[in-house]
């Protein structure tokens, strides 16, 4: 049976080591030491043993590892890899796009900007999710239609910009996906947690109570489903019109 992981930081809350911010597990990233002094991410705080904290920040990560904040936390000889937040955008997007699947296998995604457009008409939208790499004229479009339907209700559908085309069509098995929509379920409200939990990452702390939202650059396709300590490859670029989809 797997040891339980265990933690410096008792109760409710935890302690960055890189910053002293003090925040809720689900707010926070766990790290644990692997058998040979490196530094594990564990994003899902199951991995066996004493762990550390460090705030929901690619920065702050940075920090600690620069700093030496991990072996000073441990208190033994840790090993932090130079690119480790980059390691951990990697898994936390993995861990989204993962959970997008599994919505879309439960039935409660639609892709393609006529399904999209169905949807919204319907009031029946979770969550619009836009490709990164999409024209601004069709996320407009898509926004304009959300509010004349919903009107002050639509502050409340979460707005997901943070992976490819590339990558969207991946996860949902098709080709080119640009717009997508997500109905609400058990389903849905895992991956938009995963989904904010990245958008935090990448935004910072001073971002951290806005709604899911624009992502910056996301990662090439060909990690998108990659193994735990394989890393997301290089941003993609944006283009410059909305291409067509199925």
């Amino acid at each position: 049976m797997r040891a339980e992981a265990q933690d410096e930081d008792g109760g409710s809350e935890r302690t960055c080591i890189a910053t002293g911010a003090k925040g809720p597990p689900e707010a926070m990233l766990r790290f644990a030491l692997a058998p040979d002094g490196s530094v594990t991410p564990d994003i899902r705080r199951r991995l066996p043993g004493r762990g550390v904290w460090t705030s929901l920040s690619a920065e702050a990560v940075r920090r600690a590892a620069v700093k030496g904040a991990f072996a000073r936390a441990f208190r033994a000889k840790a090993e932090a890899r130079a690119d480790l937040a980059e390691a951990v955008d990697g898994l936390l997007e993995r861990d989204a796009l993962q959970s997008l699947s599994m919505a879309n296998k439960a039935g409660c995604v639609v892709a393609g900007a006529f399904k999209v457009d169905a949807a919204i008409g319907e009031g029946a939208v979770a969550g619009l999710i836009e490709a990164s790499d999409g024209a601004a004229d069709g996320v407009a479009k898509r926004e304009q239609a959300l509010r004349r339907r919903l009107g002050a209700a639509a502050e409340a559908v979460a707005r997901i910009n943070l992976f490819s085309s590339c990558q969207l069509g991946l996860a949902l098995g098709k080709p080119n996906v640009i717009h997508a929509a997500i109905k609400s379920g058990a389903a849905t409200s895992a991956f938009l947690a995963r989904a904010e939990r990245l958008r935090r990452f990448r935004a910072g702390t001073a971002d951290a109570t806005s709604r899911t939202g624009g992502g910056g650059a996301s990662p090439g396709c060909a990690a998108a489903y990659g193994g735990a300590d394989e890393l997301a490859e290089k941003p993609t670029i944006r283009n410059g019109h909305e291409r067509n989809e199925q």
